[in-house]
């Protein structure tokens, strides 16, 4: 069986961290290492990181380092991960039992690159409050080539999507950006020959009522910069030649994404 890696980067999440931690040590893939990254919390997360340490070697590989933000932290990880297959959860989120037993099981059927599953958003009750499908009208395998629209309709979280470890070869999260998934996903994407997806919906993206909204609106200025490093990786791929998806990715990704965080902040 193939390994997998889950990078699970830490701040301030102490009362999030436990329900995180435990769908992840209950995965039914076999082979499993769990990297959890404190990126510097100042609450009581590194308690809880210690104890779920303690209760799973072997499982669980606990890292503590200064705060440097997410991409950062996922960072930290990738360099020490060692897994065949790469996944990302967030600490206040949590996954399925099923979840990457699954997505590793489509990647060896198909020899897919990345693999995709659908998300659901819940609130702090653990209600469904909103579902999000993601490639509805694809098939379970699909061919990059010849299915190319899936560049421009594809929602570019980190989080719902294996890696194989090679995409992460000369790739990393760029460092104090908003919007990282935006900047680095769909260059990965662009590494891929085949992709696999299941409609099931195996990540729970949690709702919190005490997040903190961004209120400095230069910051939206990131995601058109994100666009623009995926535009450059784009025009030196093998799929240089397909300008409509591009132009379609610059318009959803690009401008109607720093619009509706304008709107939002």
């Amino acid at each position: 069986m193939a390994k997998v890696s889950v990078i699970v980067p830490v701040y301030n999440v102490e009362g999030y961290l436990a329900k995180c931690l435990d769908s992840l040590v209950s995965q039914t893939v076999q082979d499993l290492e769990i990297l959890v990254v404190n990126d510097g919390s100042t609450d009581g997360s590194e308690d809880v990181i210690r104890q779920y340490a303690k209760q799973y070697p072997g499982k669980i590989e606990a890292f503590r380092k200064d705060n440097g933000g997410l991409s950062d932290a996922r960072n930290y990880g990738l360099d020490r991960a060692t897994g065949d297959y790469i996944g990302f959860v967030d600490s206040d989120d949590y996954v399925s039992e099923t979840m990457f037993e699954t997505m590793t099981e489509l990647a060896e059927k198909h020899q897919a690159q990345m693999v995709i599953c659908n998300i659901q958003k819940v609130n702090e009750n653990g209600k469904v409050v909103q579902k999000l499908t993601q490639v509805p009208n694809m098939p379970e395998k699909i061919n990059l080539s010849e299915n190319f629209s899936v560049f421009s309709d594809l929602s570019y979280f980190a989080c719902n999507k294996l890696f194989t470890r090679a995409l992460f070869d000369q790739k990393r999260f760029k460092k104090s950006a908003h919007f990282e998934d935006i900047q680095l996903i769909p260059q990965l994407l662009l590494g891929c020959d085949t992709l696999a997806q299941t409609q099931e919906f195996h990540y729970n993206y949690l709702e919190r009522s005490d997040s903190i909204t961004k209120t400095h609106t230069e910051r939206g200025l990131d995601i058109l910069r994100a666009v623009e490093d995926v535009e450059r990786a784009f025009t030196s791929s093998s799929y240089a030649g397909k300008v409509l998806e591009l132009k379609n990715f610059q318009i959803f990704e690009g401008v109607y994404s720093f619009l509706a965080y304008l709107a939002f902040v």
